[in-house]
């Protein structure tokens, strides 16, 4: 593809050399620069692309795009000024890869909590319904049956072009998406067109990144804010942020509830373990999910389906099939009759929803132990919280080590404590080995009780000081339940 039919939603402010030029590929990593690639230039919050010029013309860049030329400039190279590259790059890539996300129905979903269990319940129920399907998550990212790993929750706008194009390429008719506060702020979904947009919830997450809770607010509302008038618009009506979200948007407006009057609403009549009986909109259905943030996470699933045009009885048979997202609130009944539940939650916000779905169903009939930590190198204002919620609604709490990354985790685990008065102390003790935290609640667990291990869910791996080592909650508790 010539350059200037690259740029031809670009508004370019300076340009040295032939925009006639042959683009192979583009790019932001000048690791991944082959020969007849655009390299484009980004300054990132940690390292500026600029400096990597150079390299990515040795690797074979024919053309850069940038916000101020280099001072050496090499013949041959053409080189395209812009304001900001960073929101130039996802209309470059969408011009690159054919505008895929034209080309099926894109669904984007944001909040702090809910997005990967709603993301892959549409993705599987729409498979359920005969379509080929896309997914873009935390997990793991898939063109139909293909796995393809995730580093990031939304991809850089070159690779999720990319993978787009390979979706329609495959056939897919949809394709569902979750969008970060991150992607949105550093406008990685620029360019792209979305069928419709889902609002879970928003409590405090992200502030090393954002700074203020307004900024990591304004940032999802962004993504509402771009929708076009033909796409829809679904928030939840029970968060105080879920109708600000949609003040300027455009699309087709539409509420979820389980407490207050909205387009789609539920209760639950039932709940144990394996699952609960809802009333969504008047009709019965049994789900294989617990608790009520969950109903929030199936509500919004629900609503989407309508809006995309299926029936709601249809919706509702296949929403009795679906079962859990890897690392949500699973259950592993040990032979002792208590039960452990490995689950995502790394907010107090979603530890305290886990905490609220386990009590649901326990109705004051058994104990509940909580294992938990906080992530390293991230927002430490959240951890006394972390440990303030954990131990408000448990009857013993094991403070651990999370993903310490390059913080030891004794220090992370002391921010934690801090939080707490002398009173709570006595329900708490710190091991930093997470497998022993986890043995250590296995053996102070008894018949009817239940373990909550918090924080890293479908996650496979530790990362300390750089580097990933295999660890895996689930299969922690299988060998001890098994020893």
């Amino acid at each position: 593809m010539k350059l200037n039919e690259l740029l031809k939603n670009v508004e370019v402010l300076n340009t040295l050399g032939d925009v006639d030029v042959e683009i192979t590929g583009v790019n932001i990593d000048s690791r991944r620069i082959e020969a007849g690639h655009l390299f484009v230039a980004i300054p990132g919050t940690v390292t500026d692309g600029h400096k990597f010029i150079p390299k990515a013309i040795e690797q074979g860049a024919v053309a850069v795009l940038c916000e101020y030329f280099p001072n050496k400039r090499e013949p041959g190279v053409t080189y395209i000024a812009v304001e900001s590259t960073e929101s130039c790059v996802g209309e470059v890539a969408t011009q690159f890869y054919g505008d895929p996300s034209r080309k099926l129905k894109l669904v984007g979903v944001t909040g702090t909590n809910g997005k990967t269990t709603i993301a892959t319940l549409l993705y599987n129920m729409f498979r359920k319904f005969g379509h080929k399907c896309g997914l873009l998550s935390t997990v793991c990212n898939y063109i139909e049956d293909e796995a393809i790993p995730a580093d990031h929750t939304t991809p850089d706008p070159i690779e999720l072009n990319r993978l787009l194009a390979q979706m329609v390429d495959a056939g897919c008719e949809y394709a569902f998406m979750e969008c970060s506060s991150h992607a949105i702020a550093q406008k990685r979904i620029g360019g792209l067109k979305f069928a419709g947009g889902l609002f879970t919830n928003l409590t405090r997450d992200h502030l090393d990144y954002h700074k203020t809770f307004e900024n990591y607010r304004d940032a999802k509302k962004a993504f509402f804010d771009g929708l076009e008038k033909d796409a829809f618009a679904i928030t939840n009506a029970d968060d105080k942020n879920g109708m600000v979200m949609v003040q300027n948007c455009k699309a087709n407006v539409k509420t979820y509830s389980t407490r207050t009057m909205a387009d789609f609403k539920a209760k639950i009549i039932e709940c144990h373990f394996e699952g609960m009986y809802l009333d969504i909109n008047g009709k019965e259905v049994g789900v294989q999910f617990i608790g009520k943030f969950n109903v929030s996470n199936l509500l919004a699933v629900y609503g989407a389906a309508v809006m995309l045009g299926k029936k709601p009885e249809d919706i509702l048979l296949i929403m009795s099939t679906l079962k859990s997202v890897n690392g949500r609130l699973e259950p592993i009944h040990s032979p002792e009759g208590y039960t452990a539940i490995v689950d995502y939650a790394h907010t107090p916000d979603a530890l305290e929803n886990v905490l609220n779905a386990i009590h649901e169903v326990l109705n004051g009939k058994g104990k509940v132990i909580t294992v938990c930590g906080a992530g390293g190198n991230r927002d430490k204002g959240k951890r006394p919280i972390m440990a303030q919620e954990a131990v408000k609604q448990s009857d013993k709490v094991i403070i651990t080590s999370d993903n310490p990354r390059f913080e030891e985790p004794q220090d992370i685990i002391n921010d934690m404590l801090a939080g707490l008065d002398q009173k709570q102390m006595k329900k708490v003790v710190s091991i930093v080995d997470r497998r022993e935290a986890i043995r250590t609640a296995c053996m102070l667990a008894e018949k009817g009780d239940v373990i909550l291990i918090a924080g890293k869910g479908h996650e496979d791996y530790q990362e300390i000081k750089g580097v990933k080592h295999h660890f895996d909650d689930k299969e922690v508790v299988k060998e001890i339940f098994n020893s």
